[in-house]
């Protein structure tokens, strides 16, 4: 359909259009023209994705500085879903504008883009990346520009690509217009005889919408090498954005363990012996790298990237127009400080009783030790990667453990304040064998997000399940102009939220820590997922609050006879930390409702399934929460967080607390329920959830269809109601029907009129009152 949104002409590629559907495109239009920031959560469902494509490429379509529109989300899953769904949409819009010029990128790694015949075999990224290296590194091709009749020596797609736009004084590739999803890339890459990967990253200022992973904006160490030249008008929306202020603090934290430190030791075993090489083969190198570092480091930054050969901490400005210290600039001196370096930490790791001091501390207690400066550790990681450079190393798997400890010297030097470290001895506190482990953890989300918010105008961060929203602007640092949080228009009541807070005996059921290993409370937990095995056909998803407690409770039920019992009505299949694991009890868990078995799947809120992985129609009929999904509140990162923002933000502890939990439990019944067309059950498992307090922190569309009949529910009265709400699902129902909450055209074009008329009176009366 064509509509106009104000002076917009928008196009939107299906017949008709929900209500929260056009809301939410008129409330994001209203903050790309106020160039500002917005929050704004869309239940699940509602063509959230399409909605955001459809307004904001007809937004930089009609106005003539065409704004490039970089779209982050965090799988390549749902990466290939947003280039589905935008590749939909501009074939639309051909019907209206053929002659529209048009490029939409994905970007990806290495390993999911390669096409060498050899190399794209390789399962394992980082050796696809080394590989990768060996052929396209520019001193590698440097050396093999003779022997081009040995293939062997190098990567034919990347060397078609111009190799004048790969010195940077040609004019570039170039591709025809259209959308390529990450299969039509690495098609036309084989047809073009181009690397995708490269092409791809070459193509990224052309390219009208990009859509990537949000570590290419959120992580330091890998947007300046990815995102830095894009420029600032550029519109970014951050999707499933719920968990975003969790990967700032991770994208700038680093571990170090006692394995990680004695590789770093053979790392730079290794580094001085091929020093020692170069010296005796070709010493100009390393007086040349000396002469670049004394005029500072922007230069040798620019040839690190040119052939991306290490992901580093951004560093300020002020740094890279400084030369590098004296004492690290010659190669055989920096291989000798970082040995110290190792070797203090080492030491450090020593301890027998948990050690948490602040960066400041931590760098006074180097000094007195070692005598080593805050300066030098700043420019660890840059120095490291252009002593690479100049050692001319592709396989950097051996240098995996020093480039952190790299990372983590920069990191600890350069932020004094926002970041603390953390000295465990063991791994759990019960252990006797020591296990430590040094924790570099950041505890301020903003510093990620402020690089973002300040260079680009307009950001937009939505999510189906961003409630509550009222902490997001203090942990992320902005201010939005506009804050929405929309409703669901249904043609039928298709999810039903029950709360159980008692058993069928009447016991009162929390996770809470003190009662949830109570024998009482383990069999009511046992006796809502049988009662819902019985009732529920098809797949049954149940989240509980940790691996722990899965682990816990998974193993009395066995012991109780209970697992027996459930197997027979459905297979049961668990998440565990494990990705392949996982990976393939999903996989089975598809197959077992397919066939008809039916399946229960047990997974972990904050886990791989609970982030990203839909449950739509047979997969997911009803999705149990065991609980509320609270944070380990022993944990020493947590608490040291909790007390940055209390200190900080004014941010009280139990809110945070309160805050995570909700959000985390609404993003795993939000798996349940896939479009308007789906339905299911979302059964909340906890009498805590009864209390006003929390559900009010739930999603507005959830609490909807939250009825007060339905949230103090004993095991048997929740399953008799939904066995009456399954059987009213079952019954026939034509997609037709949807159409009581569709806007069509005329439909639309009305409401819009009567929006006009409003907002004319509501001048009016402005006008009046001035005068």
């Amino acid at each position: 359909m064509y509509f106009h949104l104000d002076d917009l002409p928008v196009v939107f590629p299906y017949d008709s259009i929900y209500p929260e559907q056009y809301a939410y495109m008129r409330d994001m239009k209203r903050a790309l023209d106020a160039k500002g920031h917005c929050l704004l959560e869309s239940p699940s469902g509602t063509g959230k994705t399409v909605s955001l494509l459809s307004l904001i490429v007809s937004y930089q379509q009609h106005y003539p500085e065409k704004r490039k529109l970089i779209y982050c989300s965090r799988t390549v899953p749902e990466i290939e879903k947003a280039l589905a769904e935008l590749k939909r949409l501009i074939e639309y819009r051909k019907r209206y504008y053929p002659n529209e010029e048009f490029l939409g990128l994905g970007l990806t790694s290495r390993r999911n883009l390669c096409v060498h015949k050899e190399i794209s075999k390789e399962k394992r990224g980082n050796v696809v990346d080394a590989r990768c290296r060996s052929l396209t590194a520019s001193w590698v091709r440097a050396a093999n520009s003779k022997n081009k009749d040995d293939p062997s020596k190098l990567c034919e797609y990347f060397e078609n690509l111009e190799v004048a736009d790969i010195e940077g004084t040609g004019p570039g590739p170039t591709m025809p217009n259209g959308v390529y999803t990450l299969d039509d890339l690495k098609t036309y890459g084989k047809h073009a005889k181009q690397c995708p990967y490269f092409l791809s990253r070459k193509m990224l200022s052309s390219a009208n919408v990009i859509i990537y992973s949000y570590h290419y904006l959120l992580d330091p160490k890998v947007a300046t090498m990815v995102s830095r030249e894009l420029s600032k008008d550029c519109i970014v929306v951050f999707d499933e954005a719920h968990n975003i202020d969790n990967v700032c603090t991770e994208s700038l934290s680093v571990d170090l363990t006692r394995p990680i430190l004695d590789a770093s030791t053979k790392s730079i075993t290794a580094l001085a012996d091929k020093i020692e090489e170069l010296k005796e083969s070709n010493s100009e190198k390393l007086q040349n790298e000396y002469n670049r570092l004394v005029e500072g480091l922007r230069e040798v930054q620019e040839l690190r990237n040119a052939d991306e050969l290490m992901a580093n901490p951004v560093l300020p400005d002020d740094i890279l127009k400084d030369s590098i210290p004296g004492n690290i600039r010659r190669a055989e001196h920096f291989v000798a400080f970082l040995r110290r370096f190792i070797e203090y930490l080492k030491t450090r790791m020593r301890v027998m009783h948990v050690v948490a001091e602040s960066p400041v501390s931590f760098l006074q207690h180097v000094r007195e030790i070692t005598f080593i400066e805050r300066k030098p550790l700043r420019f660890c990681a840059e120095r490291l990667s252009s002593l690479i450079r100049t050692l001319e190393l592709t396989d950097l798997t051996d240098y995996g453990a020093l480039s952190k400890v790299a990372a983590f010297a920069t990191l600890v030097s350069t932020y004094q304040k926002g970041f603390m470290l953390i000295l465990e001895p063991f791994e759990n506190d019960n252990d006797t064998i020591p296990n430590p482990v040094l924790h570099l953890t950041c505890l301020d989300a903003t510093l990620a997000m402020k690089p973002v918010f300040e260079r680009f105008s307009s950001v937009v961060i939505t999510s189906g399940t961003l409630s509550p929203m009222e902490l997001y602007p203090t942990l992320l640092g902005f201010r939005p102009v506009v804050v929405e949080s929309y409703m669901m228009t249904l043609a039928r009541n298709c999810f039903l939220p029950l709360t159980i807070t008692r058993g069928s005996d009447q016991v009162a059921i929390s996770s809470k820590f003190e009662v949830r290993n109570d024998l009482a409370i383990v069999r009511n937990y046992g006796n809502i997922l049988l009662e819902f095995a019985r009732a529920v056909p098809d797949g049954l998803v149940c989240f509980f609050p940790s691996y722990l407690y899965l682990e816990s409770i998974v193993a009395s039920w066995n012991e109780l006879g209970m697992l027996q019992d459930l197997l027979k009505y459905k297979l049961v299949f668990i998440e565990t930390p494990d990705a392949a694991e996982t990976s393939l009890a999903l996989e089975n868990y598809r197959k077992a409702c397919d066939n008809g078995r039916g399946a229960v799947l047990l997974s972990v809120a904050r886990g791989k399934v609970s982030e990203g992985v839909d449950f739509d129609h047979n997969y997911g009929r009803a999705v149990i929460l065991f609980g509320i999904p609270y944070q380990y509140t022993e944990s020493r990162i947590l608490k040291a967080r909790l007390e940055y923002l209390r200190d900080n933000f004014k941010v009280r502890e139990n809110d945070f607390l309160t805050f995570d939990a909700m959000r985390h439990g609404a993003q795993c019944v939000g798996r349940v329920l896939r479009g308007k067309s789906d339905y299911g059950l979302m059964v909340f498992a906890d009498k805590r959830f009864a209390r006003a307090d929390k559900r009010a922190k739930l999603p507005k569309w959830i609490q909807a269809e939250m009825s007060e009949a339905y949230v103090n529910l004993s095991t048997d009265m929740a399953v008799a109601t939904a066995k009456k709400f399954l059987r009213s699902m079952a019954q026939p129902f034509e997609h037709s029907q949807l159409g009581i909450s569709l806007w069509d055209e005329k439909l639309l074009e009305e409401h819009m009129q009567k929006e006009k008329a409003k907002r004319r009176r509501h001048e009016a009366e402005a006008d009046e009152m001035e005068m």
